[in-house]
């Protein structure tokens, strides 16, 4: 028997990957072949899945949208988010609102539904769904800002429209209001938001601290995040869905060890929850059921592709300066995927009347409007001059290794055909000195670069850094993409009333991190030329002309008066390690 389950399992996985390679062909959207397939896999299909259990295929697509909402939050991150949090957020919550309002008052007027009935069946596809959003943005050049806020609006509005579904389900059954289920959204959704925050700032702490015996156990580690936020947040009341994406958030934002595993491991963690998803919904409704619901299903389309959607994105992007095309393209792309197959299993479970019709006509749109949306988007994108000639979707900073030991990164970087880099010597990248390009990838060999050798398309770069210096890296490949490439030029000296002197003394708290300053004794660093490795400390160029050693102790002042001190203290030096410094410092002030 388990054999069997197991053979079943691996040839529905195996049919899953090779109908998203032919769907890629097709430039169809993949979850439109994996419902399919399951409805051809189901009662009503081949027969060869007999499972149609509403309870246990809800169950199904609540863990696996867990574990895509926490891959999303992992794969953003805030320093993506952040920028666009304010439309994302709003779309999220009050365009979930007005979707439903506008979808559900055309359904009651042209189908026989009640009010309430219709506002239900509106709810379930208010929300957009994160895996066809990313699977959208993948082959996208939407400009950047506009797909982050779509990134950023999928993984907020799930839990928004499942709070929403749930309490308009008790009101049409009379066991609720509209004060009780705007206060339970109000609730359960600062609940998420207050148990995700913490258990991802608990769990960045961690993974900062931790040492474990294996690298495979941070992605397990990581796994164990995102289900202790969903259950914690749910035990507590809350929906659990908003703490796991905003848990993902925090520790996709962190400088945590082993974030390249668990990156990857959820990456292919959330493709499976996805597959398994999408199969096991199509397993729910008849090929037969479409066609009884056909005409609900256009008129529904209809009402959210040309009225809802639209109607919600003017009214909160307008006032956020974004342009009528960006509005345009922010409504088609809403598109709606196997979340809201999800959340009509909910009214089934819940025995609402009509509930297996409400099922069949969210499948029905469901797969119309992605088809629709998706095959025309990126053409429509491009008429609306909305796109760049950027991926929408760019990680081209990818992780390699991380050599915890030697304190550094293995950075890669792919020279892309409109860079600012093609043609570019090796040596005009202005990389810090505490990074270094070590292998160079063309075609199928492997280089070992020189500072003469030239940038080609197609290049990988293979980017040696250390810890210390890795943050700078991702601000440094935009340059080399925009350019102009080469270190930033060193701005003007800018004149002081008396002549620079020498001066020493203790490190002033006020001008930060002493291993990389911005300031030193109230004048802004323009240039580090050194990092120091045995304690926080380095040596800098000032606004005003005069170098700078920041640490324990302050030197400031011209460039040959800190050389003269520098040889001073390496004569008095208790360490090898002090030793070097000074020498670095001699060195770099001589250059």
């Amino acid at each position: 028997m388990l054999a069997s389950v197991l053979l079943l399992a691996g040839l529905l996985l195996v049919a899953g990957l090779a109908a998203s390679l032919f769907a890629g062909r097709l430039r169809v959207p993949a979850l439109v072949v994996f419902l399919l397939l399951g409805m051809l896999a189901g009662p009503s299909g081949a027969d060869v899945v007999e499972v149609r259990d509403a309870t246990l295929i809800r169950d199904v697509g609540l863990v696996a949208l867990v574990l895509i909402l926490f891959e999303g939050g992992l794969a953003s991150g805030l320093r993506e988010i952040r920028p666009v949090i304010v439309p994302a957020a709003a779309l999220a919550t009050l365009g979930v609102l007005v979707t439903t309002a506008v979808v559900g008052t055309v359904a009651y007027l042209t189908l026989d539904l009640s009010f309430e009935q219709g506002l239900l069946l509106a709810a379930i596809m208010a929300s957009t769904d994160g895996a066809a959003i990313f699977a959208l943005l993948r082959g996208s050049t939407l400009r950047r800002r506009l797909a982050r806020t779509l990134e950023g609006e999928a993984g907020m509005n799930d839990p928004v429209t499942a709070l929403l579904v749930i309490g308009l389900i008790d009101i049409v059954q009379d066991e609720g209001t509209v004060v009780d289920l705007f206060v339970g959204m109000v609730t359960e959704l600062t609940i998420d938001a207050v148990v995700g925050a913490a258990i991802g700032a608990l769990a960045v702490w961690a993974f900062r601290r931790a040492r474990l015996a294996s690298e495979g156990l941070y992605p397990v580690a990581s796994l164990a995040t995102a289900i202790l936020a969903y259950a914690v947040a749910a035990t507590l009341h809350g929906s659990g869905l908003l703490a796991v994406y905003v848990a993902g958030l925090a520790l996709g934002s962190g400088p945590i060890h082993g974030k390249r595993s668990i990156t990857a491991f959820h990456d292919g963690l959330a493709w499976v929850a996805q597959l398994a998803m999408f199969l096991s919904l199509g397993l729910l409704v008849s090929p037969q059921a479409l066609g009884d619901v056909w005409v609900e299903g256009l008129v529904v389309t209809a009402a959210l592709l040309l009225l809802g959607r639209p109607a919600a994105v003017h009214l909160l992007l307008a006032p956020l300066r974004f342009t009528r095309g960006e509005q345009a393209a922010m409504s088609w792309a809403g598109l709606r995927g196997a979340v809201p197959i999800v959340f009509a299993t909910f009214p089934v479970i819940a025995g609402v009347p009509r509930a297996q019709e409400f099922l069949a006509i969210v499948f029905f749109v469901v797969l119309l409007s992605t088809v629709l949306q998706g095959v025309t988007f990126e053409s429509l994108a491009r008429a609306l001059r909305v796109t760049t000639t950027r991926p929408a979707i760019d990680r081209p900073l990818v992780e390699v290794m991380a050599i915890r030991r030697l304190g550094a990164e293995v950075l890669e970087v792919r020279v892309r055909e409109d860079d600012a880099m093609v043609g570019a010597r090796v040596r005009d990248l202005g990389l810090p000195r505490e990074a270094l390009v070590n292998v160079l990838v063309r075609g199928s060999e492997a280089l070992l670069p020189r500072g003469s050798t030239r940038l080609l398309a197609g290049d990988r770069l293979h980017v040696l850094a250390r810890r210390e210096v890795a943050h700078e890296i991702p601000a440094l490949v935009e340059r080399w993409r925009d350019g102009p490439v080469g270190p930033p030029p060193r701005p003007a000296r800018r004149l002081v009333a008396i002549a620079p002197i020498f001066r020493t003394g203790p490190w002033d708290a006020r001008d930060g991190d002493p291993a990389v300053p911005a300031t030193v004794g109230g004048i802004a660093v323009v240039e580090r030329l050194r990092l120091r490795h045995d304690r926080p400390g380095a040596l800098v160029v000032l606004e005003d002309g005069r170098y700078a050693v920041s640490g324990p102790v302050v030197m400031v002042g011209s460039r040959q008066a800190v050389q003269q001190q520098a040889r001073r203290r390496l004569d008095r030096a208790t360490d090898d390690a002090e030793a070097g410094w000074w020498q670095e410092v001699i060195g770099a002030c001589a250059a």
